[in-house]
């Protein structure tokens, strides 16, 4: 379809969703990246945060927590550790995870705690928010 690029998105249960999209912006892991149609092709690792997709002026999200974003002309596969829309996301439950994650760090000389793991699972949490504040909106 010209001016547009397919979007996919797969996680290890599911093909998430497969569309006709006007651009995509990522969670890279060397920082956030855009795509339009015609973008030069390239893989990168995906890190814990929002993905966004325009379809005809209308923004949607999707909270991510890992993976890997191959790039062609005109198209973008995600294959994601977990991507998930707002109406899937328990808001609660993420609030939780983000305080506990808070409270880990908080903790930083305690040997036992890994701190990297802290802090993904915070970059998760605060991704799943955000994508669900962002639905409301």
């Amino acid at each position: 379809m010209d001016g547009k690029l397919t979007l996919e998105v797969v996680v290890p249960q599911r093909k998430l969703l497969r569309e006709e999209v006007d651009s995509v912006t990522a969670p890279g892991a060397m920082g956030c990246f855009g795509v339009l149609p015609g973008h030069t092709p390239f893989l990168t690792a995906l890190e814990a945060g929002e993905l966004s997709y325009r379809i005809n002026g209308d923004t949607r999200y999707l909270a991510t927590s890992g993976g890997y974003a191959e790039v062609g002309p005109d198209t973008v596969t995600i294959l994601a550790e977990t991507a998930e829309p707002a109406h899937e996301i328990d808001l609660e439950r993420a609030q939780q995870a983000k305080e506990r994650a808070e409270e880990r760090l908080r903790q930083r000389d305690d040997e036992e705690i890994d701190f990297s793991r802290a802090q993904v699972a915070l970059q998760r949490a605060l991704a799943r928010i955000q994508v669900t504040a962002r639905s409301t909106s």
